[in-house]
């Protein structure tokens, strides 16, 4: 079977005479005759004939002149980008030194008979230092602060906040070590005082200070429920925790805050009893990415040669957070030279570079010979016999490296007293590279912008081009502050983050907040295209949550629980804002919610013979709260829908 070919331009001789036609009335109403017999006709048909040939010789272009076209326009193939994920270390057991993590260390997902591992390879290194309680307080809201070093060392008990907790009120605790990014675990013995409040959702906000303000802490697990009975309090401590100076004393400070109770939620009735305390350090948490950095690669010996091309042993190389630098030997030692995306604005004393990422490949700056036969030189050109050499690249990256919570569980390369890794949250970031065929879509649109961002799919198209790992662009028109409905000088980007869903098909609302780094780059990268007083927001879309409860019968011989868990993540891959949707691209932006597409999607689950009742509901992804039944559902523009819980009863 041969291979399919492009058809650049699908007219023919008698689309393109009729066309002539057309334009002939429109022009030249005065021409009337219009049969085969006028000699005007003739002309038409013999041109039609010569452009058929010509787009005949066109739709015969291979993909690799195509290709060569699209470079002549700047057009080059995104490279892949590379998957990043949070991993943490845990410690077989506290240890009395500095446990370090380097960066190089690979971790990996398990292989199995029919996946390959995915490996990651950490880029920070890490330091699990050991650390003690050294500080207890407490702080009411009134002001009072309360010394209660004594119970350290075994003194008697006391109530962390007021008789009847108010909102305000800490307990806090002074580490011998400020801890970022480590887990440290409290350890305390409580008398069952703090009663009325409910141990799996206490109203207690656990806070790290970073020397100036208090940091929110990430809560693993809490045995104590609440400061209430005995157990261990795990906490992932930020990464900006620092030491700072709480009533004169100095220690790397955390608390317990006790906090306002939402709806539904009991508060406390009597002040938790605190006996003793004990803190060590478990575990630290630090960044990896999908694909191998190989750092001070030797390229070669520079020949003193205008356009001179080098060439990586790894492609392609994926994007990191960083620049790529290209260090050239010199006399006074390395000298570093900068990337550009091109030499039109360099000089010849410039020391730039330009990186193919998908190919690989470096290149220095070019000479080019001008009208009156001169050479103007763009870029210098190191000297010659200079060895070059790239301080650090990374390779690899694809959505392969978009895995599951908790699927990163092998240490590749062994570290004394670490017990076992997982990574707590999905990664995420992970894009295959672009394709031919997605490169000649996105070429005419490069040429109609120019690099510059006038129209709404400008602004899209520019978007990808800086963030190529994002799932979802949307441009919307913003009204002046105040006025809603007066002109429009402002835009909002809508950036969706690339996100993997858990087992079910569920995601964290969390997951769909973009990278800080995302949309400061996408900011920085517009700003610089953008027309000239038009302000520019970058942020994510606003989320509509989405809740269905319905109830549904069983054919037989079909097992309830399989029916119920391919129900739910039917429903949960519909209402996705990346994958979801009529057309499975991602649910459009401001389409409202129907409750009969709820029986449509449910109806097509294999086992279901009939949909008893189903029901939508309206929340809140932030508070929780939900709405009354609906039967639609409207979406404001520039929103998603977000399934914030589904509810599916399967009956024999």
């Amino acid at each position: 079977m041969p291979l399919p070919v492009p058809n650049l331009d699908d007219r023919r001789f008698q689309d393109l005479v009729d066309d002539a036609k057309r334009l002939v009335q429109r022009r030249c109403p005065e021409w009337t005759d219009h049969n085969v017999s006028d000699p005007g006709v003739t002309l038409i048909e013999t041109f039609a004939y010569m452009v058929d040939q010509l787009v005949y010789r066109l739709n015969r272009v291979p993909d690799r002149n195509y290709v060569r076209f699209l470079e002549l326009i700047g057009v080059r193939l995104f490279p892949p980008v590379a998957a990043r994920a949070a991993v943490t270390f845990w410690l077989s057991a506290p240890v009395p030194d500095v446990v370090g993590v380097p960066a190089g260390t690979e971790v990996a997902t398990v292989r199995t008979e029919t996946e390959d591992a995915v490996v990651f390879t950490v880029t920070d290194g890490l330091d699990i230092v050991p650390c003690r309680a050294q500080q207890l307080a407490s702080q009411l809201i009134d002001g009072t602060f309360r010394d209660q070093r004594q119970t350290l060392s075994g003194g008697p008990g006391f109530g962390c906040f007021s008789p009847v907790p108010q909102e305000g009120d800490s307990l806090l605790i002074g580490l011998s070590d400020p801890l970022p990014r480590c887990a440290v675990a409290l350890r305390f013995e409580c008398q069952v005082e703090g009663v009325g409040v409910d141990p799996r959702f206490p109203p207690l906000r656990w806070e790290a200070s970073n020397g100036q303000d208090w940091i929110p802490c990430e809560v693993e697990r809490d045995e104590t429920g609440g400061l209430n009975r005995p157990g261990d309090v795990v906490l992932h401590l930020p990464a900006a925790h620092a030491a700072s100076v709480v009533q004169s004393q100095r220690a790397g400070w955390i608390r317990a805050v006790v906090v306002p109770a939402q709806e539904g939620q009991p508060a406390y009735s009597a002040s938790p009893q605190i006996r003793r305390l004990e803190a060590f350090t478990i575990g630290g948490t630090t960044d990896a990415v999908h694909a191998d950095v190989v750092d001070d690669e030797i390229l070669g010996v520079c020949e003193h040669v205008p356009g001179q091309r080098f060439v990586l042993k790894q492609a392609p190389v994926v994007p990191s957070r960083g620049p790529t630098v290209l260090e050239v030997a010199a006399d006074q030692g390395w000298e570093d030279w900068t990337e550009v995306s091109g030499f039109a604005d360099s000089g010849p004393e410039d020391r730039h570079f330009v990186l193919d990422a998908r190919a690989g490949e470096i290149a220095l700056g070019p000479a080019v010979r001008q009208p009156d036969g001169t050479l103007s030189q763009y870029g210098a050109v190191p000297a010659k016999g200079a060895v070059l050499r790239l301080r650090s690249y990374r390779t690899g990256g694809g959505r392969q490296g978009n895995v599951a919570r908790g699927a990163i569980s092998v240490l590749k390369s062994p570290i004394p007293f670490v017990a076992r890794i997982e990574n707590r949250a999905s990664a995420s970031g992970g894009v295959d590279g672009e394709t031919i065929e997605e490169a000649k879509v996105r070429g005419p649109i490069v040429m109609r912008t120019l690099n510059r961002a006038v129209t709404a799919l400008d602004y899209e198209q520019l978007t990808r081009e800086a963030a190529p790992e994002v799932a979802r662009v949307r441009c919307v028109p913003a009204g002046r502050i105040g006025e809603p409905d007066g002109p429009v000088d402002a835009v909002r980007v809508l950036i969706v983050p690339t996100c993997v869903a858990d087992e079910v098909g569920r995601l964290r609302f969390e997951q769909l907040v973009p990278e800080d780094d995302t949309l400061e780059r996408v900011m920085h990268y517009l700003d610089e295209r953008r027309v000239v007083g038009t302000r520019v927001s970058v942020e994510p879309p606003t989320y509509q949550g989405v809740t269905v409860v319905a109830r549904v019968r069983a054919r037989p011989r079909f097992r309830q629980a399989a029916i119920e868990e391919a129900g739910l993540r039917a429903l949960y891959e519909y209402y996705h804002p990346v994958i979801g949707g009529p057309d499975g691209t991602g649910w459009p932006f401001g389409r409202p919610v129907h409750v009969g597409e709820v029986y449509a999607v449910l109806q097509r689950v294999e086992g279901v013979e009939l949909i008893e009742d189903a029901r939508l509901f309206g929340a809140d992804p932030i508070s929780g709260q939900r709405t009354d039944s609906l039967q639609r559902l409207d979406v404001e523009e520039g929103s998603l829908v977000f399934s914030y819980g589904h509810l599916l009863r399967v009956e024999s």
